[in-house]
């Protein structure tokens, strides 16, 4: 780190970082009463609440959402005439998966080799303390030279659209010059990136019905149709003998042309086994950033311990697709439950529901707003320059406020780098980023407040 003013700052603010994101990811905010008690969602939307209001945020509320979730809002004033920026950040998370997998406790933080691990340390919970670093630092050093707007989602992870159709509905609230979704990443730790570009989602849950009841195995294999086998047949038509996603009518072939990932660099990333191939054509960056990808993410049927010889009348998936930009989210959802319809093995009955959409997204790059950025890393990381790569998941959210704002600028920065591993068990937190990033949204702020005047 450099010498400036904002970067001791920040730094000695770290151990009080760290305090508070211990607190914030204690809660199991799993937004679906399913899995955690809504109350622990509740708990952490009062402590981001809070840590708003100890800031002297104004107008802090908690926003009961259609989906029933809440989302924490707050505004700060800055100096009459001053720009006005919103951060975004979301406070669920997703389930921890095999708590038994993890080295340490999911939702206690825990430091380990330089990184600090929990559930939602990257993903965004460390997002949120990230934009309450670069404001201490700002009112440290001066004072905030913007009006600031918060807002923290509570349902972000599970794609129901909860804050968008109520930004939708309250069209001024959120409205600002230039939005920070504090919700993507580097593309490597030590690098500083912006993302241009995130793949949209549908999400949708498939049943397959056979038969009235389960039926012996011996008795009746063979001849009579097994709901579970029908439904590997159907998810099986959805890619090809490489892995190329197949969904009849969707494009697959779309090309990157930015930031490439180099294959070896992608493998060690994804943890890929020694000896096992990539899935699909072109480059990587094609494969993740340029093209749809659809993903099996859950299967319902009998587990192995305790299984008996039965044919099964019925079986359930999820299945995700994620959609570039180019492509329309809605379009795709009808290509895939089309191809799911038609698909359907051996006549069997299908029902297809779907649980989650949002549109990929696009950023203007060449917009102001990123000028400033570029000049806020290059101090936060020394030596290097700001980089501008895609990114294969979803901000729903994103598009909503484009079409809301269409004049404001959109930037997304974020703790999500690759060993980060959000969604997957060990999820953590590169401490050293986080204290960049914050400087880098500070120096940001202020450039961006400066460049307005002239």
């Amino acid at each position: 780190m450099t010498a400036h003013p904002i970067s001791e700052t920040v730094a000695s603010l770290m151990p009080r970082a760290k305090a508070e994101l211990a607190e914030l990811v204690a809660f199991r905010s799993v937004a679906d009463p399913a899995q955690f008690p809504r109350s622990e969602c509740e708990a952490a939307a009062g402590w981001v609440a809070d840590a708003l209001r100890a800031e002297d945020f104004q107008d802090v509320a908690l926003l009961d959402t259609p989906d029933g979730t809440q989302s924490v809002y707050g505004y700060l004033p800055g100096p009459a005439g001053a720009p006005t920026v919103l951060l975004y950040a979301h406070y669920d998370v997703q389930p921890p998966l095999d708590e038994a997998a993890w080295l340490s406790p999911p939702f206690e933080l825990t430091e380990r080799d330089g990184r600090w691990f929990g559930r939602g340390a990257a993903d965004c919970k460390g997002g949120f303390i990230m934009h309450l670093l670069a404001l201490r630092a700002l009112k440290a050093n001066g004072g905030v030279p913007v009006s600031v707007k918060v807002i923290a989602e509570g349902s972000e992870e599970q794609g129901t659209g909860g804050l968008e159709r109520y930004a939708e509905a309250h069209p001024e609230l959120l409205a600002a010059d230039t939005i920070v979704i504090g919700d993507t990443g580097n593309f490597r730790v030590g690098l500083p990136t912006v993302t241009a570009t995130l793949r949209g989602m549908t999400m949708l849950r498939v049943q397959l019905d056979t038969l009235e009841g389960n039926l012996h195995s011996g008795q009746f294999g063979g001849a009579a149709p097994d709901a579970l086998a029908a439904m590997i047949q159907l998810l099986a038509s959805l890619r090809s003998a490489d892995g190329t996603t197949t969904v009849d009518g969707l494009t697959t072939d779309a090309e990157w042309d930015g930031l490439q990932y180099p294959e070896g660099e992608f493998r060690k990333d994804a943890k890929v086994l020694d000896g096992v191939e990539l899935i699909g054509t072109g480059t990587v960056a094609d494969r993740i950033w340029a093209r749809p990808a659809v993903t099996v993410i859950g299967i319902d049927c009998p587990p192995v311990v305790g299984a008996t010889p039965s044919l099964q009348a019925s079986a359930r998936a999820q299945i995700s697709l994620r959609v570039p930009p180019g492509q329309d989210a809605a379009e795709a959802t009808e290509l895939l439950t089309a191809h799911l319809v038609s698909h359907a093995p051996w006549g069997a009955r299908i029902s297809v529901e779907q649980v989650g959409q949002g549109q990929p997204f696009r950023a203007d790059v060449t917009s102001p707003a990123y000028t400033s950025m570029a000049e806020a890393m290059r101090l936060a990381y020394p030596g290097e320059e700001m980089q501008t790569s895609g990114m294969g998941g979803s901000i729903p959210l994103c598009n909503t406020l484009a079409s809301l704002y269409p004049q404001a600028e959109i930037l997304l920065i974020g703790l999500s780098e690759p060993e980060a591993q959000i969604h997957a068990v060990n999820e953590s937190v590169s401490p050293e980023e986080l204290e960049r990033l914050s400087v880098a949204e500070a120096l940001f702020l202020r450039n961006y407040a400066e460049s307005r005047k002239a």
